[in-house]
């Protein structure tokens, strides 16, 4: 099994920037797809971005031009740089990461909140 851990999340001003992490650990042979998600109360989870293998990058509207997703193959570890952020962006945020180890896996993070807020 691949865990993920998170960090990163936190309050911040409107217009404000935060970066969040996510590292892969346990018996991995390779990588694949890595994402971030986020959830609000009441909502379904929804994609904010994804990164493929190759570095292919796919953003929700709502985020584009503002947010950057970036992978360290090296560490196992994903990014989301979030930048100009607003209070709509207000979330639990998780990661998930397509996996081989044994076999094919999927494995989601325990979520980061993010508050924006002034």
């Amino acid at each position: 099994q691949v865990q993920l851990v998170e960090s990163g999340g936190g309050l911040v001003q409107p217009g404000g920037s935060l970066r969040l992490s996510c590292a892969a650990s346990g018996i991995i042979v390779s990588i694949n797809a890595m994402g971030w998600y986020r959830q609000t109360p009441g909502k379904e989870r929804e994609l904010v971005a994804v990164i493929g293998s190759g570095g292919n990058t796919n953003y929700a509207d709502s985020v584009k031009g503002r947010f950057t997703i970036s992978r360290d193959n090296a560490k196992n570890t994903v990014y989301l740089q979030m930048n100009s952020l607003k209070p709509e962006d207000t979330a639990a945020y998780y990661c998930n990461v397509y996996w081989r180890g044994y076999g094919p896996g999927q494995s989601w993070g325990q979520g980061t909140q993010v508050i924006v807020s002034s």
